[in-house]
């Protein structure tokens, strides 16, 4: 089965590889939203202390420069839009590569924190996923001015949304918040994140999408963070975290099920990202990594955004050997299998 899967994988990666390798992109357009997962500079132009525009990120990024990535390098959105055969990456929509025909393949409108529960991105001044969508509805208007009704409404309804949120709004607000966890159950808590998701995707089919992609949550409790956080001294993944994951991923599932029997037309898939990084982290050589407990950043345990900084003493030479670049974000070399997982899951969003 392993092999049977290896295989399949192999061969619609280099079936896609071939259909791109003469021409245009496989969808027109790639736009993307959520947090600091997807995030690709938006933040940096933002009055929030989650950026990550500073070294050492970005360090083995194409241009060895920081580009607000919370990453070494490239994320899996990155490598997700090399493989549908765009030649440059979804701009940041505050970024100045927004501008002009630049637009039309696509845009990033994702921002570091951002979350389901608007109380979340609040929380550290980072865009709320109703902020993001008014700033799809401007790209939209933009796209129009461009190239006219006609062929911005194939753009809307031909072009990949994807959305990744859900961590933050647990591991950034839930877990440490007693106004929220003493008042709602992480089933209750959840349920509230539903109705949000629900509505976003709503607003995107109304705005034109049909096609739509959305990641569940990782295996949260086995983030370096978290482990930090909320692990009580213990070196292991945090049980109930990851069973919140698991039970938020079922309604999230079901959530997009009964939304695609009432929206006509919608193709919408629900990538799982939780099995896959889980995998990376229990069976890390296997994978080839070396080390899939700590991150790459510091001491490892908890850095993220200014707590990985030039100065943290300790980041690894060999960024490739770790599943975590900093105490929350997966490496580049992670993010290139999670990439490749995606892949095989999306093949309905490019058929």
């Amino acid at each position: 089965m392993g092999f049977l899967k290896c295989f399949l994988g192999t061969t619609l990666l280099l079936v896609v590889v071939f259909s791109v390798s003469n021409g245009d992109p496989l969808v027109p357009a790639l736009n993307i939203f959520g947090d600091s997962v997807v995030d690709v500079g938006n933040n940096n132009n933002l009055s929030t202390l989650i950026k990550a525009n500073f070294p050492p990120y970005g360090r083995d990024f194409v241009t060895h420069r920081p580009t607000g990535r919370f990453c070494n390098g490239k994320l899996a959105t990155d490598f997700t839009a090399e493989y549908l055969g765009f030649t440059s990456y979804p701009p940041a929509y505050f970024s100045p590569e927004a501008r002009g025909k630049n637009i039309l393949t696509g845009v990033n409108f994702a921002s570091a924190a951002s979350g389901y529960y608007d109380r979340t991105p609040q929380l550290y001044r980072a865009l709320t996923l109703a902020q993001q969508l008014n700033n799809y509805r401007e790209w939209q208007g933009k796209v129009v001015n461009l190239v006219g009704r006609t062929q911005a409404n194939n753009i809307f309804s031909g072009g990949i949304h994807l959305l990744s949120a859900g961590s933050s709004d647990f591991i950034q607000n839930y877990y440490i918040n007693p106004m929220l966890n003493r008042v709602y159950s992480p089933d209750r808590f959840s349920d509230m994140l539903m109705q949000s998701y629900s509505s976003f995707v709503q607003n995107l089919y109304n705005l034109g999408a049909r096609k739509i992609g959305v990641t569940t949550l990782p295996p949260t409790g086995c983030l370096p963070a978290a482990i930090t956080l909320f692990g009580a001294g213990s070196n292991q993944c945090v049980a109930r975290l990851n069973q919140d994951a698991v039970f938020f991923n079922r309604k999230l599932n079901t959530t997009s099920d009964n939304l695609k029997s009432r929206l006509p037309g919608l193709k919408l898939v629900v990538f799982d990202i939780y099995q896959p990084l889980l995998d990376l982290i229990t069976k890390p050589t296997d994978n080839g990594f070396f080390e899939s407990r700590r991150a790459c950043c510091g001491t490892g345990t908890l850095e993220t955004s200014f707590l990985c900084n030039v100065r943290s003493i300790g980041t690894c030479s060999n960024a490739t050997q770790y599943v975590f670049w900093d105490g929350f974000h997966p490496s580049e070399a992670a993010n290139e299998k999670l990439a490749q997982s995606l892949l095989e899951q999306g093949f309905d969003l490019i058929s």
